[in-house]
């Protein structure tokens, strides 16, 4: 059963709001110690005639130590076209910690490992999950120029289920800050192929983030591949910090 990549892509879902979500690009950037945000999102990818469709879904970030951010999400999940039956429920369930080993001090970079296991909540046989457990273990860098930034990085997939493949992926990304209300930036995402029956891609995606008030803000993104197997992807979220 091919990977969902609404499920694949829940990196997304584990930073701030001027940073990482709503880029599939994340950054080394923890929550903050002893504070929490809040993800209700969606996000789709069109591949072909097919689509999958990941939402509502929510995600949660916890600063449970300084540097160290736990974090966890899942939703419905819906599937269907290119000659394979609609379906809709429970997706499979993410769960991930960040640590920052390193601070952009002294000419550094901010560094982080972020690995995150992928339980099967979902139903493989209905096109829902993965089947199986798998990994993502991705190493992300940020550096820091005034009102812009720029992170990425990249790491490896680690998939046993039957018909997928261990995969290689990355981005990198530029953003720009305005007046710490609004931020927009760009990047471009590369994934090797997942499975038997696909092909790799590379996606160039646009999107920004609009602080609403102290603790609410609305972000969201779209691109399509520029290289590879053609996808059509976006994300939207409302995300609550305290």
């Amino acid at each position: 059963m091919k990977i969902l990549l609404a499920l694949g892509l829940n990196l997304l879902l584990t930073t701030r709001a001027l940073a990482g979500p709503p880029f599939l690009t994340d950054d080394p950037e923890p929550t903050d110690y002893q504070h929490w945000e809040n993800y209700l999102y969606a996000t789709g990818n069109h591949q072909g005639g097919a689509y999958t469709l990941s939402g509502p879904a929510v995600g949660i970030n916890y600063g449970v130590l300084p540097d160290t951010q736990l974090s966890a999400s899942t939703g419905l999940t819906s599937v269907g076209g290119g000659g394979q039956p609609a379906a809709s429920g429970l997706g499979d369930t993410q769960l991930s910690v960040k640590y920052r080993f390193l601070h952009e001090t002294n000419g550094w970079l901010d560094a982080a490992i972020f690995p995150a296991v992928n339980l099967p909540t979902g139903d493989a046989a209905r096109g829902l999950g993965n089947g199986r457990a798998w990994f993502q273990l991705p190493l992300w860098l940020q550096k820091d120029f005034g009102a812009w930034t720029t992170y990425g990085g990249g790491g490896l997939a680690l998939n046993s289920a039957p018909g997928q493949r261990n995969y290689p992926f990355g981005g990198w990304l530029l953003q720009r800050d305005f007046s710490g209300r609004f931020s927009l930036g760009g990047e471009v995402f590369a994934q090797a192929r997942n499975s038997d029956g696909d092909n790799g891609f590379v996606v160039l995606n646009f999107g920004g983030s609009c602080r609403l008030n102290e603790n609410f803000s609305l972000l969201a993104s779209a691109g399509h591949s520029i290289a590879g197997e053609e996808q059509t992807i976006w994300f939207f979220a409302l995300e609550w910090q305290y």
